[in-house]
């Protein structure tokens, strides 16, 4: 045991100060606005615990000391290095902005400043003062170290206010400059509840935490504090002389008195649910909670939140004429009577819906009669053997006559890849077919992109797409094959593949007929596999009442694509506004106005198609809190009712706070209608690439909500 004196830190090693010509350096601050400083750079060496990162001191300006983390350009071909620092910055950020004005901000290391869009991004911080635990330890009395273990109790209690878990507590890690403990950088942070990442070392790091088991928690930072409290008040990291397996309680902690309460807390449980709450453990301390009678900070989302709330009870309690209720708006939307239905009729219920087509996206069952509607020149197109071709690859039609295939196999390979032409062309208008697997499966859906030109329609269609493409349904029980092979291919060809080599896409040119951009076929175990169509359109057509948009009367869903660049207030936006030359609209979006004034609407005065509002470009505004709540996270591994009507709520009261009441118009007109922070992207081009490559983020929430509206996700609750 030490001995009960306080004395100095061992000093931290001679940092060599910078030398040489001044260059420029420009980067945004915690508050994102734009900075620029004359800076000289010392040398550089490989970033501890980050061997990707390199790490140089700096000084800025006329002195003022900081350290540099980058990524340099030799370490951006692994896809998860940016990503990594990407997080890290968000941790940091967030801490700043919460804690910045506070005394115990002190207990962590605080950034200055990052450029994530640079060639090489980076993150500053303030020069860190004092020295390791790993050189204070033979130094520190006693009333150091019971400082040491409450002021790392206050640490984690903050963490966890902010939905933080820093994962990276050891000796080497956490310093003491005499009074305050310091955090390191947060390299390792997660979000609480997120899928625990491996990492640590024993005995620092929690068993669960070096498994990679489970959900991320903040308890994952008490078992560190655990560790680190037994190894300042025993004089050791384990027992000495045993073998230390770090999971459970040390075998001699019962020795040290000092420890008793630490153990009978359950602090060392080999299990973050076994321990107790970072609140708790102040109680146990007999430590003040600076949180616990604090007024917090007002929450300028709270009023949005509360009119989303207000708006869909209100629509609860109002059911529509002639209905005896609404259903829950985030529920399935109720059965819509358009154009298929005055056709057709309304399909029958249940897994035989669409008549006599195949149970699975391999089959291809007979017609179902009468037809289907087609999605472009909206009339009825009843399946004919007679109109059956091929296109040839410059574009011929080519008759396909089946009357001599008899081979099932055969016959059927052949159908899969065949395009059925419409009989309504008439004079002057143009030719147009359907794939035959359109005709001879379930209830086709179609879906619509409504945007405005360069919002990122054809961007997030080509992310959600590739995402797909990937096996990003199968979590939720869906299995995708093409609509038809050749077109597919073209489209990964020149969309999905030319975005994931971080190339920009160009923009999507106006048409005088509206086809749609790729189709799928989706299907569920032992259910009818449903045709998918997407349709892209450009912002000038949506927004003109022309002849080549009459399609959307019968369009099925429709994703609503927000652009914060046109949408937010936010000043910090200006810079890339400027940039991009675009200016900042109080009216909304003129493509959902002319959409959504063009539309049918029921008798309660909704549009009855079921909608989704995807703000686009998230990546933009990622350090506001309601944006990395959502946009930081991946998508749960099944789907989530309840998480996506929380999502909704915030991007609602988002929006409401930071854009004028034209950019909730889809929400305002539509029964059925979710609110999604996506990313298509994941950055902003240069030239036309991508510098760090296109990083898709929770693109597939609007397609999954699209889906259960419409009955293709079952399992809602």
């Amino acid at each position: 045991m030490t001995a009960d004196r306080q004395t100095d830190p061992v000093p931290p090693p001679p940092v060599r100060e910078p030398e040489g010509a001044h260059e420029e350096l420009e980067f945004l601050t915690p508050q994102e606005e734009p900075v620029r400083f004359a800076v000289r750079y010392g040398d550089d060496a490989r970033a501890p615990g980050r061997p990707q990162l390199r790490t140089r001191p700096a000084t800025l300006g006329a002195g003022w000391p900081v350290t540099q983390f980058r990524l340099p350009l030799s370490a951006q071909a692994d896809p998860h290095a940016y990503t990594r620092l990407e997080r890290e910055v968000s941790a940091a950020v967030t801490l700043e902005r919460r804690y910045g004005g506070e005394k115990f901000v002190e207990l962590f290391t605080r950034v200055v400043g990052f450029d994530l869009d640079c060639a090489e991004p980076f993150v500053l911080y303030r020069r860190a003062a004092g020295a390791p635990l790993t050189d204070c330890l033979p130094r520190l009395g006693a009333d150091e170290q019971q400082r040491i273990v409450g002021q790392l109790a206050l640490a984690v209690r903050l963490l966890d206010e902010l939905g933080l878990v820093h994962r990276a507590l050891a000796p080497d890690t956490v310093r003491w400059d005499g009074s305050h403990v310091r955090l390191s950088e947060p390299y390792a942070a997660l979000r609480a509840g997120e899928a625990r990442e491996p990492f640590g070392t024993a005995p620092w790091a929690s068993p669960e935490q070096r498994a990679g088991r489970g959900a991320a928690d903040a308890r994952d930072d008490l078992w560190s504090l655990a560790r680190l409290a037994y190894l300042l008040l025993s004089g050791h990291p384990g027992p000495p002389g045993r073998a230390d397996r770090a999971d459970g309680p040390p075998e001699d902690l019962g020795q040290y008195r000092r420890l008793a309460a630490l153990a009978q807390s359950g602090l060392f449980a080999a299990t973050a649910a076994a321990r107790p709450a970072p609140a708790e453990l102040l109680r146990l301390l007999r430590l003040p909670d600076p949180l616990a009678h604090s007024v917090g900070t007002a929450d300028p989302l709270a009023a949005g939140r509360a009119r989303y709330d207000a708006e869909l009870a209100r629509r609860a309690a109002t059911p529509p004429p002639g209905h005896d209720d609404l259903p829950d708006l985030s529920g399935p939307a109720p059965q819509r009577r358009g154009l298929r239905a005055l056709f057709f009729g309304d399909p029958p219920d249940g897994p035989a819906a669409g008549g006599r087509g195949a149970t699975d996206a391999g089959t291809l069952g007979p017609p179902s009669p009468p037809g289907r509607m087609c999605p472009h020149c909206l009339l009825p197109v009843t399946y004919d053997e007679n109109l059956l071709v091929t296109i040839d690859a410059k574009g011929n039609r080519i008759p396909l006559d089946l009357s001599a295939e008899h081979r099932p196999g055969h016959r059927q390979d052949l159908l899969r890849t065949a395009y059925h032409l419409c009989p309504h062309t008439g004079e002057g208008d143009e030719a147009h077919e359907l794939p035959v697997p359109y005709l001879t499966h379930g209830e086709p859906l179609s879906i619509a992109f409504v945007g405005s030109s360069a919002v990122g329609k054809t961007h997030l269609m080509a992310a959600m797409l590739g995402e797909v493409e990937l096996g990003g349904l199968e979590p939720y029980g869906l299995k995708c094959l093409p609509l038809n092979p050749e077109a597919h291919r073209t489209y990964l060809r020149e969309r999905v593949q030319s975005l994931q080599q971080g190339r920009q896409l160009g923009r999507t040119g106006q048409q005088t007929f509206a086809r749609f951009a790729d189709g799928l076929l989706v299907s569920a175990p032992g259910r009818t596999a449903r045709p998918v169509v997407f349709f892209d359109l450009a912002g000038e057509d949506l927004a003109q009442d022309g002849p080549v948009t009459s399609f959307l009367m019968g369009v099925d869903a429709f994703v609503f694509v927000v652009d914060p660049l046109r949408a937010l207030r936010t000043p910090a936006l200006d810079p890339v506004r400027a940039r991009y030359g675009l200016p900042r609209r109080d009216l909304g979006d003129e493509a959902f106005t002319t959409v959504l004034n063009r539309l049918p609407r029921a008798a309660d005065g909704y549009v009855a198609a079921p909608a989704a509002l995807a703000v686009n470009k998230s990546d933009l505004v990622r350090f506001d809190p309601a944006v990395d709540r959502w946009l930081g996270r991946a998508l749960p591994a099944r789907y989530d009712a309840a998480a996506e009507r929380a999502e909704s709520r915030d991007a609602y009261a988002f929006l409401d706070h930071h854009a004028s009441s034209a950019w909730l118009r889809p929400f305002d007109d539509c029964a059925r209608c979710t609110l999604h922070f996506v990313a298509a992207t994941g950055g902003q081009a240069r030239g036309d690439r991508f510098p760090h490559g296109a990083r898709p983020r929770r693109v597939l929430a609007p397609l999954l909500s699209v889906f259960a509206a419409c009955g293709l996700l079952r399992g809602r609750e």
